[in-house]
């Protein structure tokens, strides 16, 4: 069973995934971040790295995360790549084996038509603005050694336009929607039971 589970950038989105993924044993479900899908730019210099806009479809190389999905779902074991932000470049890549419960997440993956037709479940997790852009500057601060005036500005030139264009209208496609993020435990609960009662058939 694959589940897709998108989300704007701090909509809490990865708390969701966590707590939905620990409600299987770990044999049976294996995570696929579309962050380590991100294109190799570690040739770029310093100055272009911080030009390159994350939030873009353009930035990830889909193709090879369908493909990497379609033959975990045939049942091979895939090597999937690795992705620093701080050099912006993949690293070594780590050997994924199949499970009975795939899920993927990230915040452009409803957008990609190819990756979308593959879940059999997909998962929407929304969270107002200012809630996200809250998460944003504690998370980049204290992961990505951005300062916050550095965030915010970031926030405004691409992160905000483009949630608006490609993030957001992907709602349309979820089954599910999980308001206020990981603080909602009963939509967490509900789609865990589905799972299971799928699994079970």
């Amino acid at each position: 069973m694959i589940i897709g589970i998108a989300g704007g950038t701090g909509s809490g989105k990865t708390t969701v995934v966590q707590k939905i993924m620990h409600q299987f044993p770990k044999k049976d479900v294996v995570l696929l971040s579309q962050d380590n899908y991100y294109c190799d730019n570690g040739h770029l210099s310093e100055e272009d790295r911080k030009k390159i806009n994350f939030d873009h479809p353009d930035a990830i190389e889909f193709n090879l995360l369908a493909q990497h999905i379609e033959t975990l779902k045939n049942g091979k074991s895939i090597i999937q790549p690795t992705y620093s932000y701080l050099t912006c470049a993949r690293g070594e890549g780590r050997e994924i084996s199949p499970q009975k419960v795939i899920v993927v997440e990230g915040i452009l993956i409803l957008n990609d038509k190819q990756c979308r037709n593959l879940f059999d479940v997909k998962v929407f997790v929304d969270a107002p603005a200012d809630e996200r852009l809250i998460r944003v500057i504690r998370r980049d601060t204290i992961e990505r050694g951005r300062d916050a005036r550095e965030v915010i500005e970031r926030y405004e030139d691409t992160l905000r336009p483009m949630h608006e264009q490609f993030i957001e209208p992907t709602k349309r496609y979820a089954d599910i929607i999980i308001p206020h993020g990981g603080h909602n435990k009963v939509a967490i609960k509900v789609v865990g039971d589905m799972i299971k009662n799928k699994l079970s058939e």
